[in-house]
């Protein structure tokens, strides 16, 4: 995954027996996937699924990712499946679930195999953060806001909504920027240690200079990591959301980004047939609703909820991969959910790594089972907050300890 760092984000709008059965910025700055297309990055990116798995394409029935901003992500979507070398008889299709639209594709597509529809998926998701997204640019309708001040609140842009987190729940920049930089260094030092390296696929493509002139380039790492953040740096920051609220900055909120990510979902009898490792086991996922003026929060919700369904209590947990949307949210739900900050985000998150919509919910899966395997640990919870005032949250184990 590339990362665009854009000056500021004013555009990025408990029993053991459950246990057991579960088991500083420059205006210039160039990303390396600015000038990449989405379906030419899906493309790349399918190409090595394809490529790495030794899995016959012919026996995958459908490609299923997530994705947020480009209205004709379905058909670039097929386009780039039938071009990476998947034959027309996988079908294609794309979710939006807001921030959760990659986690979304994965335990949508999850629920399809366990009820005998499909046998093999790639869900994942894709997006192009640089490029122009959707907006919303007309209010809704008059009669949907004069029948609830919630509806009405779906409208507030996400600054605004983490402006209200901060100050609904007496939240400092300090202790905000102090969380951003811990995110930074725990992303720079995993990637010094090679700890992305499993997850990340080299793709080669075009990116134009401020010059003008293209050159061809290989991105093989995160390219938002600043090494050396401090909160005392990130402090000097100045609000982007000025109109609304002091806390929120470009410094301790999530990247503006591209990429994109997947994962290859079947049955363990179908991998045990096909010769195919096994490296986790989808258990379950839920979503929760909550006011949309205060949307970050979800994960609050979500985690809670998803723990009661399986039994199991947060200490259980091993890993916690929590989308840092905004450091807001973030430190509000690590501290009402008391959740032991060692194992939340070990590698950093979306303040150090970008959040490119669509992709962040399939992205934490695949970063949190690389952390289980290099701890030998089990179990990864990930949890997302959800525009429109909603949370997700899913089970997973590491089947490689």
């Amino acid at each position: 995954m590339a990362v665009e760092r854009i000056g500021s984000i004013i555009k990025h709008l408990a029993p053991g027996s459950a246990i057991n059965q579960i088991q500083s910025k420059n205006p210039d700055d160039i990303g390396g996937f600015k000038d990449t297309s989405l379906e030419y990055l899906i493309y790349a990116l399918l190409k090595q699924v394809r490529e790495r798995s030794n899995l016959d394409p012919a026996l995958v029935e459908d490609v299923c990712f997530g994705n947020v901003s480009d209205g004709n992500a379905a058909y670039k979507l097929r386009a780039a499946a039938l071009a990476a070398g998947f034959p027309n008889t996988a079908g294609a299709s794309t979710v939006n679930r807001f921030c959760s639209s990659g986690l979304k594709a994965i335990a949508d597509i999850a629920h399809s195999i366990s009820n005998n529809s499909i046998e093999i998926d790639i869900a994942g998701g894709a997006e192009l953060m640089s490029a122009p997204g959707s907006r919303l640019e007309q209010p809704f309708d008059e009669d949907v806001l004069k029948e609830s001040q919630d509806a009405t609140d779906c409208m507030q842009p996400m600054g605004w909504t983490s402006e209200n987190v901060g100050r609904d729940f007496n939240l400092s920049r300090d202790e905000l920027d102090k969380y951003s930089a811990e995110s930074f260094r725990r992303a720079e030092e995993a990637q010094k240690a090679g700890w992305f390296d499993d997850e990340i696929v080299p793709i080669a493509t075009k990116v134009k200079g401020p010059d003008g002139e293209v050159k061809e380039v290989t991105l093989s790492k995160d390219e938002g990591i600043r090494p050396g953040t401090t909160a005392e740096g990130l402090g000097k920051v100045r609000p982007a959301f000025p109109q609304w609220g002091p806390l929120t900055t470009g410094g301790n909120a999530s990247q503006v980004t591209d990429g994109a990510s997947a994962v290859i979902l079947m049955k363990r009898s179908t991998a045990v047939k096909l010769g195919q490792p096994i490296l986790a086991k989808y258990v379950g996922s839920t979503v929760a609703g909550l006011a949309p003026r205060i949307m970050g929060i979800g994960p609050s919700v979500a985690i809670p909820k998803l723990l009661a369904i399986h039994n199991i209590a947060l200490a259980d947990i091993d890993v916690i991969e929590l989308n840092e949307a905004f450091a807001t949210m973030a430190v509000y739900c690590r501290d009402k959910l008391s959740i032991d900050w060692t194992k939340m985000n070990p590698r950093g998150g979306a303040i150090a790594l970008g959040h490119p919509l669509g992709t962040t919910g399939a992205r934490q899966v695949v970063t949190g089972l690389s952390e289980l395997r290099r701890q030998k640990k089990k179990i990864l919870l990930t949890s997302m907050c959800i525009g429109t005032g909603q949370g997700m949250a899913a089970l997973f184990v590491n089947e490689v300890v």
